[in-house]
């Protein structure tokens, strides 16, 4: 098992983006003998460049992605810039897992409930600072040009561009080359531009282009946030591909294909802009400054965090009000009474859309906590340590759109009559599982002093009885943590159910973007604050069983 283990992992990892790729591709050209397609041409493309609104759903993916990813990495760069060593950077560290663990549409449900026109936001501040008794008629949420869904992207991304940074930082000594910096007259904002981004951004280039990727492509949230008028491009393919006109499905996987060009072009942008910031970084470098306007860009950076910090956090409490609101009229700070209607009103579909959630992402995170052990385990024995290959092949499915390969996915279960089974959800999840389990684990694991298991071998102990008995046992909370993780990742995951479930198996998260357009906002509420309920419990669960297995025996 552990010897095969990087093989099976490569193959789960990268077999199902590269034969979704090839199940997109080939429809797209008109190739899908079972829809009547049986020659291949370009016409489906130019049947796609005709459809209304086309250029604008691509731009809005294009703009949308590149923008809120550009922010969320200022965000945390010049946080980490500003605010390093203090006090309000280590409760930022500390903060930082249960704000990774909070899913994408919860959040979006969040920031809805909170910036609508009769939102959590104008009741606060109605009428006492507004004058309005009843809701303005403002288009805030869906908004034409995106920028709900541009804050949507960045309050969720910038906690993991952070996580990112501070996993970066790990590796370098980043403290020692401050402090020369500091030597030479530089201000600690400054010094930490100039000396140490440089040598820690390399590092970052990966998680950038899966932020770039998922923001570009994104599906759920932009259901939730994004202009209808047209809508961005992926939300559009979904249609397509869904559509009860079978024949639609050759359109579907032409826009995939778009899709996939839009979030390379994305990549391919941020590159040259990559070779530009080098340019004039230099520029910036040989000038000497010392950072005479630091106290500004400092003030500015953490300000600019901080308001991030809150938004999330009124967004998560307005869900958790309204998930126990009773009747509510505006402009009321606060609903006239707590209920618990919309509990129950979810009832039965809470139940079994959290039941499912959960076996699933057991089940997915399971797998992958046993490959990446394995595979780390190997790598151990070996005394060898992969290659930039293997971080390439780690972020290969974060950096693929999911739409531009999981309809291939939906096509080949469906030839292997596998489709719309809790076995294919699972398969489909542990794609994406087992990278966010590995890169939670790896670090953790390799710097575990190897001398632990020298003496262990030494006193007559086989190789995998010291694996169970020494390795595990004092990696528990690094263990824990990562099946936390992927079993967040696992309840978060929207389109992987979505196409391998057929619809069939409904989890909390395909549960709370299908029930968005109810108006329901009690019952909405409701499945997002579930969808936070369980990650946590994770973590809680994670935390208990490392101390459990960690203790001396």
């Amino acid at each position: 098992m552990i010897r095969l283990a990087p093989v099976l992992a490569v193959l789960v990892m990268i077999g199902p983006v590269a034969a979704g790729l090839v199940g997109t591709v080939l429809p797209a050209l008109g190739w899908l003998p079972v829809l009547g397609g049986e020659t291949v041409s370009f016409d489906t493309f130019r049947i796609l460049l005709t459809e209304p609104g086309l250029g604008t759903s691509a731009w809005l993916s294009l703009s949308v992605g590149l923008g809120s990813t550009l922010a969320a990495f200022a965000l945390a760069v010049g946080f980490t810039a500003a605010a390093q060593d203090t006090p309000m950077f280590r409760a930022a560290t500390r903060l930082i897992s249960p704000l990774l663990s909070v899913p994408h549409v919860t959040l979006a449900i969040g920031l809805a409930f909170l910036l609508a026109p009769s939102g959590w936001a104008f009741r606060l501040l109605s009428p006492w600072a507004t004058g309005w008794e009843r809701p303005p008629d403002l288009l805030i949420v869906q908004d034409p040009h995106g920028l709900s869904l541009a804050l949507g992207l960045v309050l969720k991304e910038t906690p993991f561009l952070f996580l990112m940074l501070l996993a970066a930082l790990d590796g370098l000594p980043a403290r020692r080359i401050l402090v020369t910096a500091r030597s030479l007259g530089y201000r600690p904002m400054t010094a930490w531009l100039k000396a140490v981004l440089p040598q820690a951004y390399p590092r970052l280039r990966l998680p950038i282009f899966a932020v770039l990727a998922y923001a570009t492509s994104t599906v759920d949230m932009a259901i939730l946030l994004g202009p209808t008028t047209p809508a961005p491009l992926a939300v559009r393919v979904v249609q397509w591909l869904g559509d009860p006109d079978l024949t639609r499905r050759f359109l579907g996987s032409a826009g995939a294909v778009l899709q996939a060009g839009i979030a390379l072009a994305a990549i391919a942008l941020w590159i040259a802009g990559e070779r530009l910031a080098v340019v004039l970084g230099r520029c910036w470098i040989r000038g000497g400054g010392r950072g005479a306007a630091e106290n500004l860009w400092r003030g500015l950076s953490i300000g600019a965090m901080g308001l991030a910090g809150i938004l999330a956090v009124l967004s998560l409490l307005a869900l958790a009000v309204w998930s126990v609101a009773g009747p509510w009229w505006f402009p009321d700070a606060l609903p006239a009474r707590l209920s618990v209607e919309g509990w129950s009103r979810g009832g039965a579909d809470l139940l079994s859309a959290a039941g499912a959630t959960v076996t699933v992402a057991l089940a997915a995170t399971a797998i992958a906590l046993a490959l990446v052990v394995a595979c780390l385990e190997r790598e151990t024995r070996l005394g060898a340590r992969p290659g930039r290959a293997v971080d390439w092949l780690l972020y290969t499915p974060l950096i693929v759109p999911q739409v531009a390969f999981l309809f291939g996915v939906q096509v080949l279960l469906i030839v292997g009559h596998l489709d719309g089974g809790w076995l294919a959800v699972v398969w489909s999840h542990l794609v994406f599982v087992l990278p966010y389990v590995f890169l939670s684990l790896a670090g953790g694991w390799r710097r575990f002093d190897t001398r632990y298991i020298a003496v262990a071998r030494s006193l007559g102990r086989g190789p995998t009885a010291v694996l169970f008995s020494v390795t595990l046992p004092m990696l528990a909370r690094p263990v824990a943590t990562a099946a936390a993780v992927g079993a967040a990742v696992s309840v978060a995951l929207y389109l992987p159910t979505l196409f391998a479930g057929g619809g069939r198996i409904e989890t909390l998260t395909t549960e709370a973007v299908a029930r968005a357009s109810s108006g329901d906002r009690r019952v909405i509420a409701a499945f997002g604050l579930l969808q936070i309920v369980l990650p946590l419990a994770g973590f809680a669960l994670a935390s208990l069983a490392a101390r459990q297995f960690s203790r001396p025996r």
